[in-house]
């Protein structure tokens, strides 16, 4: 389903659940506010209110920011016993997005991201370390580029709990969670340019997931 169709539905879903009252909880609050529900459960990710993007530094002056836009997985989260805990992410790399088509060719191209040999990239974790309530440490393997590497992200829940206003397939039970870790470009086979473009890449994963299973 194109995304221009999805967008469509969700403004008639939302005109729908305000003729009918389903929003008027939202609607009636005092301010936006964090839901303090337990995180624990299993939960896919929700593709359009989850994104993987970057930073990395251009020619010694600026920084650019990209995007993929094409993202799926699911975790389990369990504050009893992390041991538990798991997350499996896949990324479409061709869906790579720098808001400039030609640098999108190249970087899609066999200099970097290479997206017809490698077209997905995966994070697969290994242990969660729990650092506090709402924090914690994330290892597990990227593979990037034919590449994986052990990556330890740092780990963030923003909330959790029911929001039964949203229609399906976006509203339920829902959690959601920030993640970030730094990895060298040069680590996974991606060289070019070195002295244009940064080794240090700084990855941002923020993630919304509907609740499957407790």
């Amino acid at each position: 389903m194109s995304s221009n169709r999805l967008a469509r539905l969700f403004r008639l879903a939302l005109v729908s659940c305000a003729a009918s009252g389903a929003l008027a909880p939202i609607a009636q609050a005092a301010s936006y506010h964090r839901l303090t529900g337990s995180p624990n459960g299993t939960y896919r990710i929700d593709p359009n209110h989850s994104l993987a993007w970057f930073t990395i530094g251009h020619a010694g002056v600026a920084v650019v920011v990209g995007r993929f836009d094409k993202m799926s997985g699911s975790y389990t989260f369990n504050t009893a016993q992390p041991s538990r805990d798991r997350v499996d992410i896949r990324i479409a790399t061709s869906s790579l997005n720098t808001n400039f088509a030609m640098r999108d060719h190249d970087l899609r191209g066999p200099d970097f991201f290479n997206a017809r040999e490698f077209p997905t990239i995966t994070f697969r974790s290994t242990r969660y370390q729990p650092q506090g309530p709402h924090a914690g440490r994330l290892y597990g393997r990227l593979t990037l580029h034919g590449v994986t590497h052990p990556v330890v992200f740092r780990v963030r829940e923003i909330g959790a709990g029911l929001v039964a206003a949203l229609p399906k397939p976006w509203g339920g039970y829902l959690s959601g969670y920030e993640a970030t870790a730094t990895i060298r470009r040069s680590a996974f086979g991606m060289k070019a340019y070195p002295g244009m473009i940064g080794n240090r890449v700084h990855l941002h994963v923020n993630i919304e997931g509907v609740r499957t299973a407790r």
